[in-house]
């Protein structure tokens, strides 16, 4: 499952945020990997951060975080730069499916689907 996510900086903390994430630490990226995340990539414009969760169950996942303490302390440290995540309660935990972007269209989904499309109607018409 792919999930998107958008969340805010807080003012002036755009490089800051940048220069952090340069090189998460190790035991973040087990922590991940260890809930079942696959990657995870964000985006910034401005303040707000685009974020593309990779995962096979994302509740799960974000429920693994939720109790692992390397989760914990790297929250409270990126909370200096973070200033909300745009779901109902502020968390990137009580995102789920309903509440996560919504994937609208995508080229290579739609190509791939116009060249099944074609190879069928070039099949029946043999």
């Amino acid at each position: 499952m792919r999930v998107a996510l958008h969340s805010v900086l807080k003012e002036g903390q755009e490089a800051g945020y940048e220069e952090v994430h340069a090189t998460v630490p190790a035991d973040l990226l087990e922590a991940l990997r260890r809930a079942g995340i696959d990657n995870w990539r964000i985006w910034r414009s401005g303040r707000h951060l685009f974020h593309l969760v990779d995962c096979e169950d994302f509740a799960a996942a974000m429920t693994a975080l939720d109790s692992d303490p390397v989760n914990h302390r790297w929250q409270e440290f990126i909370g200096r730069y973070v200033d909300h995540f745009e779901t109902t309660d502020g968390s990137p935990a009580a995102a789920s499916e309903r509440m996560a972007l919504g994937e609208v269209w995508e080229l290579r989904a739609q190509a791939a689907a116009d060249e099944a499309a074609g190879d069928e109607r070039a099949g029946g018409a043999e």
